[in-house]
């Protein structure tokens, strides 16, 4: 499975950007799907959003009404929209998918809030 992140960059505080992830297979196929982020300095994801099938979601508590999931499964595409950013959502976010009992990940997309 390939996995495609983009539609990261620089915002102001309390800006929106949607982030995309395009999928090589069937996103039906996957059970899980999931956005990370990884913060400067920290050597760690940590969960930002994720869809189990049938589309039961759940946030990080520092995201949510601010973070929304979603998909496209005509398209083979996530999309993590994010609103009224902060500076404390500066990293590098990552998408995720489960496929066969096997976990892969997106090469990463930069997000920076920043005046």
């Amino acid at each position: 499975v390939q996995l495609v992140a983009s539609g990261g960059g620089l915002v102001q505080p309390g800006g929106s950007l949607r982030l995309s992830c395009a999928a090589s297979e069937n996103m039906l196929s996957f059970s899980y799907i999931g956005w990370y982020h990884q913060a400067p300095g920290n050597s760690e994801r940590e969960l930002v959003a994720s869809m189990f099938r049938p589309g039961h979601t759940n946030y990080a508590d520092s995201v949510k009404g601010r973070f929304t999931i979603s998909r496209d499964d005509a398209k083979n595409t996530m999309y993590l929209q994010m609103n009224s950013l902060k500076p404390e959502d500066t990293a590098v976010y990552y998408c995720a998918v489960v496929h066969s009992g096997q976990t892969y990940w997106g090469q990463g997309t930069q997000v920076t809030v920043s005046s």
